[in-house]
Order: structure tokens, then C-alpha cells, then sequence
């Protein structure tokens, strides 16, 4: 009998990124409404992708299935 396979978080697989060399991309929080208030340098910044912090790296990875 085959094992059942472990599938990927569907959220984490929306959110992550795994670039060439396995690093965790993640997108920029506070960036999506209310940016009239906000500032163009600032609103330029949510625009770039983020390392994510060392701490999650550990639940990422396995949400992934990494």
C-alpha cells in the first residue's frame, strides 16, 4: 500500500516564495489599503519582497514541505 504524500499549506504556498538559492521571500504587510495617509517613500517600499525573519523560518519551511 503507498503512503499518502504531505501536502502544502495552501495559504503558506500563496504567501512564500523559495528563491534559487532556498531562501523565504515575503510580500510587505500594510500595503494593500488606507495609502493616502501614507507617504510615497513608504508606499514604495511595500512594494519589495522581505527575508522572512529568522524565527518562522522553521514553521515555513514546513508548511512548505521543505
Amino acid at each position: 500500500m503507498a503512503k499518502n504524500k504531505q501536502k502544502v499549506h495552501s495559504g503558506a504556498k500563496k504567501r512564500f516564495k523559495i528563491t534559487g538559492k532556498n531562501k523565504l521571500r515575503r510580500r510587505s504587510a500594510f500595503g494593500s489599503h488606507l495609502l493616502a495617509k501614507k507617504g510615497q517613500d513608504r508606499k514604495r517600499k511595500y512594494g519589495k519582497d522581505l527575508k522572512v525573519a529568522k524565527g518562522d523560518k522553521k514553521n515555513v519551511k514546513k508548511m512548505l514541505g521543505m
